[in-house]
């Protein structure tokens, strides 16, 4: 299966998100069509303040029905080029709260699955910048898989990587490729993107693919945030296969559960553990 990880440059401008991850997800599909296209974290509404958090989030529909201007675009986008499309996370609205939350849509405009994000960033950066994820979104509580191209795939995103229980469970589940949409800051993605990134798809010998929003937004006063960047795909054994220059732009590459299937019988791990 070919994976394509989309990098994006979003703002807090959700019509210019819109029109920024078309542009690259045609210039992806025409560059050599992929089976899986996938975006990054909270690609619609990145920055801006509590309020315009809010107004882009969605309501997401029943099964069948009508979503908002992103659950839509995805859907399109998906059936237009015949293409699975991982929709990265989007704002959901749910009541009085927002969840960050990943869509899966196969090529026929089905909707596959909704993962809402567990582990929330409430951290401060080396920098001295802080970061209250709780304070606009709820936490998600369940672990989530679809299948995708005959493959299990599991659903984590961003802050859930430095977390090595959810990617034991998504093994468990019987994912061999694992879908981590992000908007890594700076400061931690420099030291800790990558090394996270290979030591999780070690740890669970499964496929990684992680795009990654990438350059300079704002938040509520004006505050500039940077975020990292550096979209990849790694293998079960920790290579780095495939990955994004800086600036917006896209990386791609063919997902053989036959290197899976490979490493797993020549170390099996999983079958080795004594702990939970």
């Amino acid at each position: 299966m070919r994976v394509s990880v989309v990098q994006m440059s979003p703002s807090a401008d959700k019509v210019a998100n819109i029109a920024q991850a078309r542009t690259l997800m045609e210039g992806v599909v025409t560059a050599g069509k992929p089976d899986l296209i996938a975006l990054p974290e909270i690609w619609t509404c990145l920055g801006g303040d509590r309020a315009t958090k809010f107004a882009a989030a969605e309501v997401l529909p029943e099964p069948g029905g009508a979503g908002g201007a992103a659950y839509e675009f995805l859907r399109r986008m998906a059936v237009a080029h015949g293409v699975h499309v991982h929709g990265g996370s989007i704002g959901e609205l749910v009541g009085e709260k927002i969840f960050n939350t990943s869509l899966v849509f196969s090529p026929q405009g089905v909707e596959l699955a909704r993962y809402r994000k567990i582990h929330l960033f409430d951290i401060t950066t080396p920098d001295g910048q802080g970061y209250q994820e709780s304070a606009v979104y709820g936490a998600g509580d369940k672990v989530v898989t679809c299948q995708i191209g005959g493959l299990t795939v599991g659903l984590a995103i961003c802050y859930d990587l430095r977390f090595a229980e959810l990617f034991l469970a998504l093994r468990r589940q019987g994912a061999e490729l694992i879908m981590l949409p992000a908007a890594f800051t700076l400061q931690t993605g420099k030291d800790h993107w990558e090394v996270l990134l290979r030591a999780r798809a070690i740890e669970t010998q499964c496929w990684f693919a992680a795009p990654a929003c990438t350059g300079v937004h704002y938040e509520a006063r004006g505050e500039a945030r940077h975020t990292y960047g550096h979209s990849m795909i790694v293998d079960p054994w920790g290579h780095v296969v495939a990955r994004a220059s800086d600036g917006i732009g896209s990386a791609s590459a063919w997902v053989d559960p036959g290197v899976t299937a490979r490493v797993r019988a020549n170390m099996p791990v999983l079958e080795h553990r004594r702990l939970a």
